[in-house]
């Protein structure tokens, strides 16, 4: 058997199990709350590695491993930005929004969103937030899942030499497949089998490469031999306005984290809100894990394979290089599956997020479309999911044909988008009780669209500035303000639903 052989074999193997999974969740997805939430019951271990595998993403092994090859010792500030990230998220949302949904017996974000006024306003007034939420996680969703599908065809190609779109069919295929048959179920606990592939991944490349080297100190001789700013944790042997910059922007990328509605959606599944601390040590430790090793593997990358550049080739694919130079072919195999299961685990995430907002928040909620008794419509919540969840990943394979893009930028695009948006508010609406439903909205906008305008028309006239920052400040500020202008017309604010201080 070729080494190409046995590398797809494993992959066929872990391909199998992924579906079995989906298969095996299907009877825990026969109404809304089981499809969409996993019926609340999700353990903190499942959820813990599920919210870092979803946050991750290809981002990780491909687009932050790239991004250490080409910048050097300063992207560990993307590592310490995403680990404050994830513990803000904890540590601020995770149990007040897993306690305060089963209160409002909300089952998405823009559910808990309309449903925290459902006592103070009209239906159709709670309408306007559940809609401004569904246009944004789509439009976002699109442009996420394109650049999962694109790190698909990238390691496909790299790995076994198989066509770009070869890569994205099959492995976009079989994520629809799972997330379709399973629901929310299958997505949370295949991301947890998912994580400690990509775990393992990112433990054992930098490793085996440091071995390779010779140790730290020849490691560390080889970043110097690239140049005074790779070897330097700003990027420059002075600090300038760029370099800081640059360091805040790194900072910010965990932001989002506070936001992000397939992550949120993780907190609000947790089977008890007594578990969200254990589930945060467990979060918390594993992202750390995650980008230390990601970084480790691009600055290893540098120094064993410091040409990749040079002669035209992609920095993202430093990863891949190094799991087949490195590793005997099984091993390679389950490096493979590691760099799969990044994608995989977005992916399935990003499709039960938008096609709970398409039929749960718009079709159902918005367009009042039953008429049926409550268990009637979450039984058809739940078929009708289940082919939105086909059509959009058929959409997002058919997308990513396009191959355009970094897995990087691309992102960090999206990321920052919804984190914008939803960020702000969230913690608004968890913090302080004075937010009102126009406040929401005035926020949703700002943020989502100030993320759009930063990068299209400002960035670059601000020394690259991560839009997450601009964005994240002005949408927190008009929740504020708006908030205070439109208090008066809000009933009382001690009402059971009002969020708390």
């Amino acid at each position: 058997m070729t080494d190409t052989n046995i590398i797809a074999a494993i992959l066929m193997v872990y391909l199998t199990f992924m579906l079995v999974i989906g298969v095996w969740a299907r009877r825990s997805a026969g109404t809304s709350e089981g499809y969409f939430l996993a019926g609340r019951k999700l353990p903190y271990w499942i959820a813990a590695f599920s919210m870092n595998a979803t946050g991750e993403s290809a981002w990780l092994l491909l687009g932050l491993s790239g991004a250490a090859y080409l910048t050097g010792l300063q992207a560990f500030w993307i590592v310490a930005g995403e680990v404050i990230g994830v513990g803000l998220a904890w540590m601020l949302v995770a149990k007040k929004l897993n306690d305060r949904s089963r209160k409002l017996d909300a089952i998405t974000v823009p559910d808990f969103l309309a449903e925290s006024f459902r006592e103070k306003t009209a239906a159709r007034h709670a309408s306007k937030i559940r809609l401004i939420s569904v246009v944004i996680i789509l439009s976002m969703a699109t442009a996420y899942i394109a650049a999962q599908m694109l790190a698909t065809g990238k390691a496909f190609n790299v790995f076994l030499g198989w066509d770009y779109s070869t890569g994205v069919w099959v492995g976009g295929l079989v994520t629809v497949a799972y997330t379709a048959f399973g629901g929310f179920k299958a997505v949370a606990y295949t991301d947890a089998v998912q994580a400690l592939f990509m775990l393992f991944a990112l433990l054992a490349i930098p490793l085996v490469g440091l071995m390779h080297i010779g140790g730290i100190t020849p490691l560390w001789q080889g970043l110097e031999n690239v140049g005074p700013a790779y070897s330097s944790i700003l990027g420059a042997t002075d600090v300038t306005t760029f370099s800081i910059i640059a360091v805040l922007s790194a900072l910010a990328i965990g932001l989002p984290m506070l936001g992000v509605p397939q992550l949120l959606v993780r907190f609000m599944a947790i089977r008890d809100t007594t578990e969200v601390k254990k589930a945060a040590g467990v979060s918390i430790v594993v992202i750390l894990l995650f980008d230390a090793g990601a970084v480790a593997t691009g600055l290893v990358g540098r120094v064993l394979f410091p040409d990749v550049i040079t002669l035209g080739g992609d920095s993202e694919n430093i990863m891949p290089t190094l799991a087949q130079e490195l590793f005997p072919p099984v091993i390679t195999g389950l490096m493979v599956v590691a760099v799969l299961s990044a994608v995989m685990s977005t992916v399935s995430s990003l499709l039960n997020l938008a096609s709970s907002a398409i039929i749960h928040d718009f079709y159902n909620k918005v367009r009042h479309a039953f008429s049926t008794s409550k268990q009637s419509s979450k039984l058809r919540e739940a078929s009708l999911a289940q082919w939105t969840t086909l059509l959009l990943g058929l959409g997002g394979c058919l997308i990513a044909m396009q191959q355009s893009g970094m897995i990087f930028g691309l992102v960090l695009f999206a990321w920052s988008g919804l984190g914008a948006a939803f960020g702000p508010v969230i913690l608004c609406l968890l913090h302080w009780k004075k937010t009102t439903q126009q406040g929401v909205m005035a926020g949703m906008i700002t943020g989502f669209s100030t993320s759009i305008l930063w990068v299209l028309f400002a960035k670059e006239h601000f020394y690259d500035l991560y839009e997450m920052v601009p964005a994240f400040i002005a949408a927190l500020c008009v929740t504020i303000v708006v908030s205070y202008m439109t208090a008066t017309k809000v009933s009382n604010p001690k009402d059971s639903t009002a969020p708390s201080a």
